[in-house]
């Protein structure tokens, strides 16, 4: 078997021009020559220069990286930028956040906003699969060169997200969701199917730590450089202390032949060395933590966890609802830092619960997940919340719900205010979104909703009603 390479390279800046020459290098020294289709896919799940200003590759990545594969590049036939960001926010509206737009127009090259985009079925043959057929862009499968721009982050349900976990971005609304629960990790691996790198280059700059939408900074002063995503994923597990076998999602990948897991069977070069970076990163924070321990003390939200219906991970659920709680709880607190002692009395209730919920005086109860079931007592008035979990076998891929930005946000408030006077409501869903969680917590807990806030308002609703238009335009001609 060869022996896979990967490059750490030093770069305290975004200089694009500076970029451009590391990932040149990169490329050159790999033996990395771009052709074809080049489709480059960097890390959007959210963007916003005040909001979320950690959360994505950033604009001079992009451009650095674009301008290595003209430099090197032979018989290019298009260049392309293609990334579904998360939470239903469209897509353009996170690029255009981003700096994205000026960078694409310089280079010549196409847009592809993957919310907008026909997906096609995909038939996956590995024999550990999760499911026969996925769905993802078109461009995706005619690419003949795929670029990979992952953000260096932590990650709440992953622990790390980097060149495997980037692949969640290649589906839109109405398939991400699936298997985002207990089968997240499974479903990663999965989709490595579909595609594999011609190149990879993390943006390992400005590094985030603790969350994936709202991580907070941490100046690694790095870009990370291969052609295998389980060496590249091997090594940056490295650079911050985590042992590659505790990445779920990096184990099945290598079991399932992808690449290696062991750092012995890696070349490591570069002029950053991993001892050095691994001295830096000492502090270097994670949030892979449950939520009835992260929440509780200081906090007017607290948590009850029960039991998950899945054989393989029956005491939590670390790809669902939990972790978008967090997600969503992050996001509150980026918006209002004090919401944790302001919010109203909540709690939080997920996965099969027996006994009583001993609930302090007017707090309120937000029962989260098809999964969840509890029966009991709440004011006086019997509740029995009833399970509505479907196993793998029973969703079908090709039947999937509407996951509709303004849909989803109509369709939670309208619960919220149906049940205002009631002393719960179940939110459901597999999982629960985290756009979604923000909706309920900000009714249940008497929190302004940040949806509504005036740097997002406008400018989120303009963005979706022009994607909607280009979905209904490429659903016809393309």
């Amino acid at each position: 078997m060869k022996r896979e390479k990967v490059m750490i390279m030093r770069c305290d800046t975004y200089d694009a021009d500076r970029i451009r020459g590391i990932i040149r290098e990169g490329m050159q020294t790999l033996g990395v020559i771009p052709r074809g289709r080049v489709l480059f896919k960097p890390n959007v799940v959210l963007a916003h220069p005040e909001l979320f200003a950690y959360a994505f590759t950033r604009k001079e990545f992009l451009d650095g990286a674009i301008g290595a594969a003209r430099d090197l590049g032979e018989d290019i036939k298009e260049i392309g930028v293609g990334e579904r960001s998360g939470i239903t926010i469209p897509t353009r509206y996170c690029f255009k956040n981003a700096g994205y737009p000026e960078v694409i127009k310089r280079h010549k090259a196409k847009v592809y906003y993957f919310d907008e985009c026909r997906h096609v079925p995909f038939r996956l043959r590995n024999p550990g699969r999760l499911r026969d057929l996925i769905y993802v862009p078109r461009q995706v499968v005619e690419t003949d060169f795929l670029v990979n721009l992952p953000k260096f982050k932590a990650h709440p349900w992953t622990r790390l997200t980097l060149s495997l976990k980037s692949y969640i971005g290649l589906q839109d609304d109405r398939q991400r969701l699936v298997d985002h629960n207990t089968f997240l990790e499974q479903k990663i691996v999965d989709l490595q199917e579909v595609i594999q790198p011609g190149f990879i280059a993390i943006d390992a700059i400005e590094a985030g730590q603790k969350m994936m939408l709202t991580p907070t900074p941490f100046h690694m002063g790095a870009i990370v450089m291969g052609t295998n995503p389980c060496a590249v994923d091997t090594v940056c597990c490295h650079m911050v202390h985590v042992d590659p076998r505790d990445l779920v999602h990096l184990r099945l990948a290598a079991e399932r032949g992808y690449g290696p897991m062991d750092l012995a069977a890696i070349d490591v070069l570069g002029d950053y060395p991993l001892e050095e970076v691994q001295e830096q990163t000492r502090d270097f924070q994670f949030c892979l933590e449950r939520i009835d321990a992260y929440f509780g003390k200081g906090s007017n939200l607290s948590c009850t966890v029960g039991v998950f219906p899945e054989a393989h991970s029956p005491d939590y659920c670390w790809g669902g609802c939990p972790g978008a709680l967090q997600e969503a709880m992050h996001i509150f607190r980026g918006f209002y830092p004090d919401v944790d002692k302001n919010m109203k009395r909540v709690r939080y209730v997920v996965g099969k619960v027996e006994g009583p919920l001993e609930l302090e005086k007017d707090e309120r109860v937000i029962f989260a997940g098809d999964c969840t079931s509890w029966q009991g007592t709440l004011n006086g008035r019997v509740v029995r919340i009833r399970p509505s979990y479907k196993g793998k076998a029973e969703v079908d891929t090709r039947k999937t719900k509407s996951n509709d930005l303004l849909l989803k946000t109509f369709q939670s408030l309208w619960k919220c205010f149906r049940n205002r006077n009631a002393p719960y409501v179940h939110a459901r869903g597999c999982p629960v979104s985290v756009a979604d969680h923000v909706n309920y917590l900000a009714s249940v807990a008497g929190i302004k909703n940040p949806n509504f806030d005036s740097r997002l308002l406008i400018p989120v609703n303009v963005a979706y009603w022009k994607m909607r238009l280009m979905r209904f335009l490429n659903r016809i001609f393309s």
